[in-house]
């Protein structure tokens, strides 16, 4: 098969959807990779570097998405790469379509076989392709949360962990689950006042457990919700019901109430965010301030720190690669249920339930689409 690799032109991002190494073990199984120039700059790879392990160098991202079938991204394709999709293509990226009608409009209309790495499933539950990344951005909100918190930045003047004398900042995590352990991880290390909101009490029992007492735990009800974010300095919106719309867990009237700048991160942003004031930023400009609150809503983080990011998720997405390669991507999504839970559109139809529901579009179970 003839896989393509763009470069990716979302603001500030430097993710690569094939590292070097990843290209050699495609070349090794028989398979002809095309890289646009420049591809991997933002993660230290350079063309002669792909040219070593095997690629061929388009000087162009016209000339991937007409010389190949499979285009393997990071991020989901912006309107210019759209209109570059065929009925012939594959496509095999990060979509969030959810909260995104107006590419999924343009997709449906492409004709393209458009499979989503937040959905693709392992087989004892999870998210494998998006647990990497969720791991990265769990990590990256409390970091960019304290800098926010920072006074020069608009924040209360708040260092997380306190110093001798002084306690430290309270951090509240919303949601339990791969961001949210990762985001308790770093705030436990930077010495954070830490509670962690779900309504799992499984997850909960775990994470005491994990953490032995260094971080409160309790269950999601909206006046525990609403207590907490009241005394946050900082909060981390780190829910997800895969395919779907984040819930609005945090209310415009809360954000009145809550001390003046304190910071809300919404690292659930490419599912529509579950703050009600949440709209996507970039990192080019990352935060906004309502009712004195600063909000941080960059629908990118890992792409901050590109090449951690990249080896994570290569090391996450080769072996799906390698199936729809080896396979085709019929063959391959019939003997896999989880990398078929991906397949978000095919032949103008939406194929994954919270998907179409979502958007308001007739659902086609994806099984349907393989013949």
């Amino acid at each position: 098969m003839k896989i393509g690799v763009p470069r990716e032109t979302k603001n500030h991002e430097y993710r690569v959807g094939l590292t070097p190494g990843a290209v050699r073990e495609v070349v090794a199984h028989g398979h002809e990779v095309w890289v646009e120039s420049g591809a991997g700059h933002g993660i230290g790879a350079s063309d002669s570097d792909y040219e070593r392990a095997g690629a061929r160098i388009a000087l162009s991202a016209e000339e991937v998405f007409e010389q190949t079938i499979m285009i393997v991204k990071v991020k989901e394709p912006l309107r210019d790469e759209r209109a570059r999709l065929k009925p012939h293509h594959l496509l095999f990226t990060y979509l969030h379509l959810a909260p995104d009608p107006g590419q999924a409009e343009e997709l449906i209309a492409s004709g393209v076989t458009a499979i989503a790495y937040e959905t693709v499933t392992a087989p004892g539950g999870g998210l494998p392709l998006l647990a990497p990344m969720s791991e990265v951005a769990g990590r990256m909100s409390i970091q960019a949360g304290a800098s926010a918190l920072e006074k020069s930045h608009g924040g209360r003047g708040v260092l997380l962990g306190g110093v001798p004398g002084v306690e430290p900042g309270r951090v509240v995590i919303l949601g339990g689950g791969t961001v949210g352990n990762n985001a308790a991880h770093t705030a436990v290390g930077m010495g954070a006042d830490v509670t962690i909101v779900d309504r799992s009490l499984p997850v909960l029992r775990h994470l005491d457990e994990s953490y032995g007492g260094r971080v409160k735990t309790l269950y999601a009800t909206r006046d525990a919700i609403e207590r907490l974010v009241l005394q946050a300095d900082l909060v981390i919106g780190a829910v997800l019901i895969p395919g779907a719309t984040a819930p609005k867990l945090v209310t415009r009237a809360m954000l009145v109430a809550m001390k003046p700048g304190a910071v809300i991160v919404d690292v659930a942003i490419d599912q529509g965010g579950c703050f009600e004031t949440s709209r996507p930023t970039t990192h080019a400009d990352p935060t906004y301030v309502v009712d004195g609150i600063v909000h941080y809503c960059v629908a990118n983080m890992p792409g901050a720190v590109a090449r951690t990011a990249t080896y994570a998720l290569n090391a996450a997405t080769l072996p799906y690669v390698l199936a729809l390669a080896d396979k085709g991507w019929k063959e391959a999504l019939k003997d896999d249920a989880g990398l078929r839970a991906g397949l978000n559109i095919c032949n103008g139809n939406v194929t994954h339930p919270q998907v179409a529901d979502a958007l308001g579009k007739k659902y086609l179970p994806a099984i349907t689409q393989l013949g």
